[in-house]
């Protein structure tokens, strides 16, 4: 999984363990690991939602500053489905 540059140092403090993804389809697996700095991001949790489904808490735990930002960045692909991918930063 990529973060942005800006959030991968809350990622790797533990401060961020959730992150809303726009997909075609699911890019992780539940157990799988994914290099990020100098460690991994262990995924712990996906679940499909409704894009109406994501909220301001979800925007601001996942380290964005608001629900519209969150939005702006996630959707810059083609993916049209959403996930809420609960993960944790494991250290090499």
């Amino acid at each position: 999984m990529m973060f942005a540059k800006a959030l991968r140092g809350r990622v790797r403090s533990g401060e961020i363990t959730t992150s809303v993804r726009f997909w075609l389809n699911p890019r992780v697996r539940i157990g799988s690991r994914y290099p990020l700095l100098d460690g991994h991001i262990e995924v712990t949790g996906l679940t499909e939602i409704d894009a109406s489904d994501v909220t301001e808490a979800m925007a601001q735990e996942g380290g964005f500053e608001s629900l519209e930002v969150l939005m702006q960045t996630a959707r810059h692909g083609r993916g049209e489905r959403v996930f809420l991918v609960s993960f944790r930063f494991v250290a090499a």
